[in-house]
């Protein structure tokens, strides 16, 4: 018996309130049709990134848990490309270029989903970065609110 794991790709299941406006949504961003369908769920197997992604349609009020979720790409260029991917599709990106971030200097652009959650497309420029005395429990969120589409920056500075 071998001790190899033979991994496909990531799962990832995230709860909305609203099914259909979430395929709308997701088959923008991931540029994929979902791969099923049905009533209050919907699964889309992404090749890029590789994930396995499912949609589950369940009340709530509130923002979740979740804090975000995020695609390491390997350049700036690449952020870009996802960013140009993203405006075509009808999605409105927002850039954190040059930001500190998670103890890295990283380039981003964000979208969030109709249920609030944001998502970020990033790249490493230098990792590894010194603890700041400023240091708060925001690090690694988006630097800006949005409110009805419109975004608006946050005061209070990542890591």
């Amino acid at each position: 018996m071998s001790n190899t794991i033979n991994i496909l790709k990531p799962h990832l299941a995230i709860n909305v309130r609203d099914v259909e406006a979430s395929i709308a949504f997701y088959q923008k961003m991931f540029d994929v049709e979902p791969s099923k369908v049905r009533t209050g769920y919907a699964k889309f197997d992404v090749n890029e990134p590789a994930l396995n992604f499912t949609l589950n349609q369940v009340p709530f009020n509130d923002r979740g848990a979740l804090s975000h979720l995020g695609i390491q790409v390997a350049t700036t260029d690449d952020v870009t490309l996802m960013k140009t991917r993203w405006q075509e599709s009808g999605l409105t990106p927002r850039d954190e270029m040059q930001t500190t971030c998670c103890y890295a200097l990283q380039d981003k652009s964000w979208v969030n989903d109709p249920d609030g959650n944001e998502w970020e497309v990033f790249t490493v420029i230098e990792d590894n970065l010194p603890e700041a005395k400023s240091n708060d429990a925001t690090c690694c969120t988006p630097t800006f609110t949005n409110i009805d589409g419109k975004s608006e920056a946050v005061t209070t500075p990542c890591c």
